[in-house]
């Protein structure tokens, strides 16, 4: 057995603790964990652990797209994702959403992390992307699943879609800004149906579906079962985030969810200017005001770094656009649209984002774990209420027979006009008002007694402006309505059993091939191979299923059409040279929504159907195309140029795989969505499917795209993809005595493990970075308790370091003190690198959590710190040394918008601190006497620094 084999991984009891602490790891066949613990929170662990050891090299991806710092390692094709992840400040968002969890949810995600932490090393040894990329695992701190969900979802929304209505109102009108309208290249979509119990052959209901997301390597759901004293649950779950999200089933209830389209993200056009001392100001209903700003560096592999300039207006994170120093003063502002064909310039558009977790400081994490206690119909419908992003669709059943079908999120209240475009900063009538949307929701219908949800517009309709075309919704009510014995394509229903749902999974009939071959039975004037390509495809039964020819003629037949509308005279301002992704204005992670011929793909129903070009000239178009088409003389079934293309961060660490054909299209039930005129590829797809069956939920059924496991050579790494790729589903396995119960370890998992960061400082990942000008980067990296013991023992027990109180102390004494500070939430220590070096130790912590703050009357947003800085000697001896440190440390506190004053306690005796506090703009406050010292509090407000 490999060291890369998941069956190697040994569940890991903690010692010094009780039976409630322990975890067991089953596995089925597939390799799938079912995982048993004595207790909510030794199952968060294990979860954690088994996640690390199953998908380091995903958990570790995740986490530096949550810190915007993959391109350190993935090199220059990352910087996009990096300076967007730093500009909308996830990581920040995140930990202000941790900030605000109930405290039994906070400890609940920080018992996950201890478990990923434990797990970490082990897993990194298995997978070989590490040494590939020259990677060492970094530490999970408490926030980071937060910053992965955050990360995973922020696109979801399609944001950048307003970018596109944009350009298209600009060159085309604004009665056109929708014309484009379709389930674009940026949104995710999903299939589910529910039937009840009359419609099914146990008489119990039975929840089915798929979500289409971009198919990721590994995959980006795992498959899992949680089981303590408290609750036993399967479903699907995001790797990096604790519990079961989107699909799941209970035993007593199951639910499941599709993106509802929803449009709850706003941008808005700021107006920005540089002040006299480098500082920001936005233009507001108010005026001018200063803004939050400070830079970032992202490193490069392979590269030059690049700074970013991080920017908050009231409105939110600016995410397009830079302050440029000859920014306009108090002119009204400018109404004008730049030219995007330019390098972008003053006038380019200034955009920010404003998003509601960043507004509200909520993600609703504190569902996730009531979601897993529910029993009933009612008590998962409550825990809903607190849901907030992605907006989702839901159905859900219970054993009783009782159904669901709402929406859950958070939609704020605004103008339409938010909804579909970029709109104005300054202008008060866009800001967001008091409270959220009302949800819509409705009863299964009695009559049928089903309930479908395809991302059409349905019950979310009033809450978004863009949605799927209607024809999955459609065809699975077709499907799901088709009398006994009707035997299409392998149906056999109704009555439906669990094992009849992958029929519905796998349909693969395009609807919207209908206007397309409607235009040409009616083209004009064709030669006889154009009328035999004719004939032929209006005899195709219009399934693009896997051994069609057929199917890939229709879809070469559809990509010229494709071009051929792009060149048309009534496009052109949106294609070719004008086309918006060629445009300088915008970063390039968002050139996949302002691309104009993926679009005109998407659309290719609508923009042959409404009258923006004559019925003649579409006419032609297709008449053309179809003698093009025809003179090429190629015939390939569909699977074999209908690959799955999944995204890998690192594609190149694993041997080349030929990667599965499959059938279906993008508007197929069975959506595997090419990119039509661009690509037959696909690289959205099912993500996983399942089937709750809440008869038995041992008859229940699911399916990931290549396996249980992330570790390549692992034997679960592509055991599914067969399954996957032919529509067949794997059962779930609910009987312990079937599963395989791994080997127990001789090694133990504790609460606080060994540490797995790097035990290079300069290796780890940064919370902080400030280039100081004629000083160097300074970088601020958690402080390694073990690896940075004797460091700091160093440090600590110098003569000129007596104040810090810890003269006599041990190496292990160090090591001891600061491994409960790491432990503590509410107090920090971190190592300044000064261009890697390490140059000072910093500490943080909040004052109504720490002894000193029964010295003095504590203020909302006061933050305290502690500072020692290393002896500058030789080449790193400079003027100003302290100085530059401080500068970089208040710009990490005041990067937070709630930290209002620093707070500093030095020992009264060190008149050197104190003057150099002084210099920098603290004010003196009065002394206090502490167990090991006299103090001299001091303090330096945001209104000192000009940052009020």
């Amino acid at each position: 057995m490999t060291t890369a084999d998941v069956d190697s991984e040994r569940p890991n009891g903690r010692s010094g603790h009780g039976p409630a602490d322990d975890f067991e790891v089953f596995r089925d066949d597939w390799g799938i964990p079912h995982l048993k613990a004595g207790s909510a929170l030794a199952l968060a662990r294990a979860q954690g652990h088994n996640a690390a050891l199953d998908r380091a090299w995903q958990l570790e991806t995740e986490r530096h797209r949550v810190l915007g710092t993959t391109a350190a390692y993935l090199g220059a094709e990352a910087v996009d994702w990096d300076r967007f992840a730093r500009r909308a400040r996830l990581a920040d968002t995140a930990r202000r959403c941790f900030g605000r969890l109930a405290p039994e949810t906070a400890a609940w995600v920080s018992a996950y992390v201890d478990g990923v932490n434990a797990g970490l090393a082990e897993g990194a040894a298995r997978a070989p992307e590490f040494a590939a990329a020259g990677l060492a695992p970094g530490r999970w701190e408490p926030w980071t699943p937060l910053g992965v969900w955050l990360s995973t979802h922020i696109l979801f929304a399609g944001f950048p879609t307003k970018l596109w209505r944009e350009e298209v109102a600009r060159r085309l009108g604004d009665g056109r800004a929708t014309l484009f309208a379709t389930d674009g290249p940026g949104t995710s979509g999903s299939n589910g149906w529910l039937l009840t119990g009359a419609r099914t052959t146990t008489g119990a209901p039975v929840i089915a579906g798929d979500p289409h997301r971009f198919i990721e390597d590994p995959g980006v759901y795992q498959q899992i079962r949680l089981a303590c004293p408290e609750f036993d649950v399967v479903g699907l779950a995001v790797p990096g985030v604790p519990g079961i999200a989107h699909f799941g089933h209970a035993g007593g209830v199951a639910w499941a969810i599709t993106n509802a389209m929803a449009d709850y993200q706003d941008l808005y056009r700021e107006q920005l200017r540089r002040t006299a001392d480098g500082g920001v100001e936005a233009l507001g209903p108010e005026g001018w005001y200063a803004v939050h700003a400070h830079t970032e560096t992202v490193e490069v592999a392979g590269g030059e770094p690049e700074t970013v300039e991080v920017v908050e207006t009231d409105r939110g994170p600016v995410i397009i656009g830079d302050v440029h120093d000859d920014s306009p003063g108090d002119e009204a502002p400018d109404a004008a649209s730049p030219d995007l064909h330019d390098e972008p310039s003053p006038d380019a558009p200034v955009i920010s984002l404003r998003y509601p977790p960043r507004v509200t400081g909520d993600l609703g994490f504190d569902v996730l774990p009531a979601l897993l206690r529910a029993r009933t119909i009612g008590a998962l419908d409550a825990a809903l209420d607190g849901w907030v992003e992605p907006v989702n669709v839901v159905l859900a059943a219970d054993t009783t027979g009782a159904t669901l079908h709402r929406v859950a999120g958070h939609v704020p209240v605004r103008p339409h006009e938010n909804r579909l475009r970029v709109v104005p900063a300054h202008d008060p009538a866009y800001a967001w008002r008091e409270g959220a949307e009302p949800l819509p929701r409705t009863e299964v219908d009695p009559v049928t007694g089903t309930a479908v949800m395809a991302n059409e517009r349905g019950l979310a309709a009033p809450l978004g402006i863009e949605f799927a075309p209607p024809h999955r919704a459609h065809r699975i009510r077709e499907l799901l309505g088709a009398p006994p014995g009707a035997g299409e394509r392998g149906l056999t229903g109704p009555p439906w059993s669990s094992a009849d749902m992958a029929a519905v999974h796998t349909d693969t009939r395009l609807a919207s091939s209908r206007q397309l071959l409607s235009l040409l039975a009616w083209a004009p004037d064709l030669g006889p191979d154009a009328e035999r390509l004719r004939d032929r495809l209006l005899l195709w039964d219009r399934h693009m299923d896997a051994d069609s020819t057929d199917a890939t003629l229709y879809s070469r037949l559809r990509a010229d059409v494709v071009h051929r509308l792009a060149a048309h005279p009534a496009l052109r301002p949106v294609t070719g040279d004008a086309d918006p992704w060629r445009s300088a204005a915008y970063p390039p992670l968002f050139r996949p929504w302002l691309a104009a011929v993926p679009r005109i793909g998407y659309a290719l129903e609508t923009l042959l159907t409404v009258g923006l070009l004559p019925y003649e000239d579409r006419l032609a178009i297709v008449a053309a195309s179809a003698e093009a088409v025809a003179a090429t003389q190629a015939e390939s079934p569909w699977g074999q140029v209908h690959r799955v293309s999944p995204w890998q961060a690192l594609p190149g660490a694993t041997p080349e795989e030929v990667w599965p054909g499959l059938a279906g299209d993008h508007d197929c039930v069975l959506s595997t969505s090419s990119v039509p005129g661009i690509t037959d590829l696909f690289a959205r797809g099912p993500a996983a499917r399942y089937v709750w069956d809440l008869a038995r939920r041992e008859d229940s059924l699911w399916v990931v795209p290549f396996g249980a496991s992330g570790v390549p050579g692992s034997a679960h790494h592509r055991d599914q993809s067969e399954l996957w790729a032919s529509g067949r589903l794997a059962p779930v396995v609910t009987d312990w005595n079937l599963l395989h119960r791994t080997e127990e370890s001789t090694t133990t998992m504790t609460t606080t493990p060994e540490p797995t960061t790097s035990a290079v400082p300069a290796l780890r990942p940064a919370v902080h970075e400030q280039k100081v000008e004629g000083f160097g980067v300074v970088r601020l990296v958690p402080v390694d308790p073990a690896a940075d013991a004797g460091l700091l023992h160093g440090w600590v027990t110098e003569e000129r370091a007596r104040f810090w109180g810890m003269a006599d102390h041990t190496r292990e004494q160090v090591r001891e003190i600061y491994e409960f500070v790491g432990s503590l939430p509410t107090h920090h220590a971190y190592l300044a690198l000064r261009d890697g070096v390490p140059a000072a130790l910093f500490q943080t912590y909040e004052p109504d959590a720490d002894p000193v703050g029964e010295c003095y009357d504590v203020q909302p947003g006061d933050f305290g710190i502690h500072l020692l800085i290393a002896p500058a000697e030789g080449e790193g001896a400079v003027k100003g040394y302290t100085d530059a440190l401080l500068t970089a440390f208040i710009g990490y506190v005041f990067s937070d918008p709630a930290h209002l004053r620093v707070v500093v306690e030095p020992d009264a005796r060190n008149e050197k601190a104190l003057a150099r506090m002084v210099r920098v703009g603290f004010e003196l406050g009065p002394e206090i006497r502490k167990p090991e010292k006299t103090a001299r509090l001091a303090f330096l407000t945001r209104a000192a620094l000009g940052l009020a």
